[in-house]
This record gives C-alpha cells, structure tokens and sequence, in this order.
C-alpha cells in the first residue's frame, strides 16, 4: 500500500469512526476535490510512509501520535529518548496511535485538528 501523494493528489489517513476526520473529509469535498482515502486502522501506512508524513509535517515522529490513548501511556512513548524504532513497532502493534485525520498533498500536510487547518495544503 503506498499513500505517498504523486503531485498534487490529495490523500487523507482516514477514520470514519472519528468525527473530526468527517469533518476533514466533508471540508475537501466542499472544496470539489475527491481524495484518496486510506483507512489506515486497517491499511496501515508502511514505515516508511509514517517518516514521510512527519516530515511534511515538520515534527518528530512523535508528534503524529495520539499522546492520550492507552498504549501510548502504558508504552511509555512520551518520554525523552523514546526512538523512532520504538514509536513505528508501537504504530505497527496499535494503529489507532496514529493522530487523524492527517491530510497529505504535494510535499505538504496538516493534521485535520481543527479539519479547517487542512485549506491552507489543498490546490486551488
């Protein structure tokens, strides 16, 4: 599975049981665009692809995880020196320690929190 953008296509690391991430998706499709979607509870983004979006995104690969579920207490992933070995085998093992919605286009993307921080990436 790649979710890596080609060009201008806009992919959204989906999940349709979050209502931001509705939200999000509701917002690009107002915007006239129809995305790729990746449900990536169940199309898990390759490690590779996870790197990737932490850097369009400018920020450690901490920082596209969900700090407040369970595992990522319980693994103790917060804390300093936590390597980004450890953070991709936590992802792989629980997936929804992924933040979301996550909006990928071009060399760019924006976590959907709130979804209107998602316009400024989207082509015109």
């Amino acid at each position: 599975m790649s979710s890596m953008p080609v060009g201008r296509e806009v992919v959204i690391w989906h999940n349709p049981r979050c209502g931001k991430s509705r939200e999000t998706l509701a917002l690009i499709r107002e915007a006239g665009i129809e995305p790729r979607i990746v449900e990536y509870l169940t199309t898990l983004p390759s490690r590779e692809e996870l790197l990737d979006a932490a850097h369009r995104l400018r920020l450690p690969l901490v920082g596209l995880l969900r700090s407040k579920e369970k595992p990522f207490k319980d693994l103790g992933l917060g804390s300093d020196g936590t390597s980004d070995e450890a953070l991709l085998a936590a992802v792989e093992a629980h997936p929804m320690l992924i933040e979301r919605p996550i909006v990928l286009v071009g060399h760019e993307a924006r976590i959907g929190r709130p979804p209107e921080m998602v316009r400024e990436i989207l082509p015109k």
